[in-house]
């Protein structure tokens, strides 16, 4: 599946739902959430209203103090999969100011960052990766084929995809100039 800008998720609108569910099944109240995590309550009592905006920063302390992950704190809650997730996790004072989170995949050995550039028609086969690891890859210029075992998936630039590369795979220059993307191979 490749996501690019448009139909992405607010994750601001389910951070509330989310912290509210979470602090309920940790059994916390609102003082114990704010007290574990250094949040003020007040500020806890807007977030679970959807009355402000936060940082990334106290996301992961809300997180960490109810047992979780940001990735939880953050998710839409009907939405099965943990891969693809494509939601605003911050928007800045000015316009076009945003993180966006893209998607996720468990990390328990490593994780390496690549940067690729491909002529046009160029391609790279590789062999399968033990099971549990996984590729995030974001074009940045030029259109690539990711030619996995499960199926082909052509990615333009803007755009990404998230796979297990416990499969053959390759990638494709299938553009007529330089193809460059970013990789993130996580286990």
């Amino acid at each position: 599946m490749v996501h690019t800008r448009e139909g992405r998720s607010d994750v601001l609108a389910f951070v509330g739902e989310n912290l509210r569910r979470l602090r309920r099944q940790a059994g916390m109240s609102q003082a114990a959430l704010a007290e574990a995590s250094g949040i003020s309550r007040r500020m806890i009592v807007k977030l679970e209203g959807g009355d402000t905006n936060v940082s990334l920063a106290s996301l992961d302390r809300l997180a960490e103090a109810l047992g979780t992950t940001i990735v939880d704190v953050v998710s839409d809650p009907a939405e099965r999969s943990r891969r693809h997730i494509e939601a605003v996790a911050w928007r800045g004072g000015r316009p076009g100011s945003e993180a966006v989170l893209l998607g996720s995949v468990p990390a328990r050995s490593g994780a390496q960052l690549w940067r690729w550039t491909l002529g046009p028609g160029d391609r790279y086969a590789a062999e399968p990766d033990p099971e549990g690891w996984h590729e995030m890859v974001t074009v940045t210029e030029g259109r690539v084929l990711i030619d996995l075992a499960e199926g082909p998936v052509i990615v333009e630039a803007g755009g990404y995809t998230i796979y297990s590369t416990a499969q053959t795979y390759a990638y494709a220059n299938v553009g007529d100039g330089v193809a460059r993307f970013i990789c993130t191979a996580v286990a």
